[in-house]
């Protein structure tokens, strides 16, 4: 509910009067439900509004009952007339039709336009975000389900729009089925198996028919003069009827693609407005165009290998050279396997641990060095809430915490190239440094909402871009200095270089540290004096002072050294409840917040000091629940919470991982163990993981496969293997006997 009219004029400082006129003006557009006595609360996105009820299911028989038919625009002019509706009240009672897949958005030359969805490649919708694995040629990457349909698809970079968009959408938005076909009479497709082969990112589903065996290698070479995904069927016993479904959909499904015939098995697709280059859909059997669809119906036997590959080549009007795909499918595994042998980590669950890091890498815009936050956008932190986000982008907080990760388990290389982007990126923007830029080191983050899009299990708004971009928030700095000394100590011979970057970074923080910010969760409320911005501050020139300390670069010691004594002060009198033995959320307030860990881990107090100790268990106790995981902050529900938004969300993963990580630090390593333990048994079967989980649902939530949950993992491991490894020898190690008098 939406709070009392008087509540709320007060609240936007608008008179009572002018506040309830605009409630009616929202209740007529359908945004709202109004009461008789004046309650307002708002709308589900999948709910239809009271008044709206008769002609939504006037519209809704009409598509089921085939008079408004697939692929046809639906009249929504003559609906509006008829039902005396303006146009954004005729929007919203399309919304839940959209959200239910009967409708779609399609481009077109004068502004999108309405049409009755084609219902047969959406049997089941997208699926579990979990459902899916990932796919990346360390330039863009898919998201393919474990029923073989690839929901996701950004060729050429992670930030490019999307040309299969079914995650956020409908099958109408786009998506590439590769499966057995479904044959008259037949009971019904085999569920398939799926797994990554070795320690690769080359995805492989196998069925198991009637008939035969069938195997579906799904890759993205990486490396080469154009980006490509490549699915390649093989018999492996009988054979198999199998079909293929390709319904590119440009720019997040808004656009149907003008498709150019070479030959039967080679077809030119537009990618849409502003591209530089085309798509070229090839096979090594014929492709029929179905509208702006291409399909295939072919029949594989045992040791037959059919392939398909849809290629973007930038500036080039040409069908690219096609390789021999068996070459590309080992020069892939090859790639990633090399990948993979460069980690050290030695543990006993080195399989799980390098899986997370084989995802971190894929992660990596390898032209750049930047390491996006993850694969996708918009995917929900609540079914059908509003907190949804485009991470397709480079986060110092986070491109520095999963650099620590990398060069810690062997990926110096990759860590020195984030460092060097960064660097690169931040020169663009010599007053401030931002703290997000694009993977080029681009500054146009610019937030949109994609109208036409009806949201992952009808969650809306979807959007690209990032409204946080332009954020003060002081702990990027602390992060950013943390990285830079562990790299400096891991590469002496580059730590001038990189300490003279850590200096910049306590140069520009000290005007700013005593400022209010947003924190690491990039709140959208009032800007606050945020406990962990203020410890990352502190982290900022603890660094800095060591750095200068040890030799490496000059700066003004003594007054650093002055300056993170009167932080430190700071934090410990404002930020510190002596009551209940804890830090906060931020200075004056009661709240706890799990960022709370990761600050106490960069050293700023003491193991044994009973405020770490106490803070530890607050967050256990206020933000844990019965499923071993953590909330990062209490939200308020459908009240606007202290993030500036209503709604709730999952349990954000990489709280746990710092959970984890504290223990470690107090000496609790089976507690430790207990809390990494259930973080590692939320993965997926191929070993990935989203931002956040719904332990009462049962799923994961948010953006997929995510940094932040990845690199939280890898950490978590290395601290328990390290704890336990020491437990271990000191109980194996001999104890010294006395000597007979």
């Amino acid at each position: 509910m939406l709070p009392p009219v008087e509540d709320l004029a007060r609240s936007i400082g608008q008179p009572v009067k002018l506040t309830r006129q605009a409630l009616r003006e929202l209740d007529a557009d359908g945004d709202i439900v109004l009461s008789r006595r004046g309650a307002a609360r708002r709308l589900r996105p999948d709910e239809t509004h009271p008044k709206d009820e008769a002609v939504a299911r006037e519209i809704r028989a009409g598509i089921l009952s085939g008079h408004y038919r697939s692929g046809t625009p639906l009249p929504t002019g003559l609906l509006a007339r008829r039902h005396s509706l303006g146009v954004r009240r005729m929007a919203r009672v399309c919304r839940p039709l959209l959200g239910a897949g009967l409708l779609v958005h399609r481009g077109e030359l004068d502004g999108p336009r309405l049409y009755v969805a084609v219902p047969d490649a959406d049997q089941g919708g997208a699926g579990l975000i979990e459902d899916h694995a990932l796919l990346s040629d360390q330039r863009g990457s898919a998201l393919v389900r474990s029923n073989g349909d690839m929901n996701w698809l950004c060729l050429g970079r992670f930030d490019d729009p999307a040309l299969l968009a079914r995650l956020l959408g409908t099958a109408e938005h786009g998506l590439w089925r590769l499966a057995p076909a479904a044959l008259p009479g037949a009971a019904a497709v085999p569920v398939p198996v799926r797994r990554y082969l070795g320690e690769t990112l080359v995805h492989e589903i196998e069925w198991v028919t009637g008939t035969g065996t069938v195997k579906v290698t799904d890759f993205m070479p990486p490396g080469g003069e154009a980006s490509q995904v490549v699915p390649m069927v093989t018999g492996v016993r009988g054979e198999v009827a199998m079909h293929s479904l390709l319904r590119v959909r440009p720019d997040y499904g808004h656009y149907l693609p003008r498709l150019d015939r070479v030959d039967d098995r080679c077809v030119a697709l537009d990618p849409g407005q502003n591209s530089g280059g085309r798509l070229w859909a090839q096979a090594t059997v014929p492709l029929r165009a179905d509208g702006g669809d291409l399909r295939a119906a072919f029949t594989v036997t045992a040791g037959e290998t059919v392939a398909f590959s849809l290629t973007y080549w930038e500036g080039i009007d040409s069908p690219p050279p096609q390789p021999a795909l068996d070459a590309l499918l080992k020069a892939t595994l090859d790639h990633w396997t090399r990948w993979a042998g460069h980690c050290t980590y030695t543990g006993k669950d080195r399989a799980d641990v390098l899986r997370s890091l084989l995802t971190l890498g894929a992660l990596i815009y390898a032209p750049t060095g930047a390491i996006v936050a993850a694969a996708t956008t918009s995917l929900p932190e609540e079914i059908g809430g509003v907190r949804q986000w485009d991470y397709r982008y480079t986060w110092l907080r986070d491109g520095a915490l999963t650099s620590i990760a990398l060069a810690r388990c062997g990926y110096l290389d990759e860590a020195l190239a984030w460092i060097d982007w960064m660097v690169r990126a931040c020169a663009g923007t010599p007053e401030r440094r931002r703290i997000m830029y694009r993977i080029d080191g681009g500054t146009d983050l610019r937030e949109e909402v994609l109208a036409h899009l009806p949201g992952y299990e009808g969650s809306v708004p979807v959007r690209i871009g990032n409204g946080a971009a332009d954020q003060l928030q002081l702990d990027v700095y602390g992060e950013l200095a943390d990285a830079l000394r562990e790299m400096a100590l891991a590469v002496p011979a580059a730590a001038p270089r990189i300490a003279a970057v850590l200096v910049d970074l306590a140069t520009e923080l000290e005007p700013l540290w005593h400022k209010p910010d947003r924190g690491a969760w990039e709140i959208r409320g009032p800007l606050r004096h945020m406990t962990h911005s203020k410890m990352m501050s502190w982290a900022t020139f603890d660094r800095a002072v060591r750095a200068i300390e040890q030799g490496w670069a000059t700066g003004p010691l003594e007054r650093w050294r002055e300056l993170r004594e009167t932080i430190h002060r700071d934090v410990c009198e404002k930020g510190y409840d002596p009551e209940r033995n804890t830090f906060t959320q931020s200075y004056g307030s009661t709240d706890i917040d799990a960022a709370l860990l990761h600050g106490l881990l960069t050293g700023f107090l003491p193991a044994d000091d009973k405020r770490t100790i106490g803070t530890i268990e607050a967050v256990q106790r206020e933000l844990g629940t019965d499923s071993g995981l953590l909330l990062r902050y209490p939200t308020e529900g459908e009240d606007v919470g202290v993030d500036g938004l209503t709604g709730d969300e999952g349990h954000f993963l990489i709280g746990t991982g710092w959970l984890s990580e504290a223990l470690v630090r107090i000496g609790r390593v089976d507690e430790a163990q207990t809390t990494l333990a259930t973080l590692v048994s939320l993965r997926n079967d191929v070993g990935l993981l989203a931002e956040e989980y719904d332990p009462h649902a049962g799923r994961q939530l948010g953006n997929f496969p995510q940094a932040f949950s990845h690199l939280a993992h890898v950490r978590a491991a290395q601290a328990v293997g390290s704890a336990s490894a020491r437990a271990a020898h000191a109980t194996a190690a001999p104890q010294p006997t006395g000597t007979a008098s």
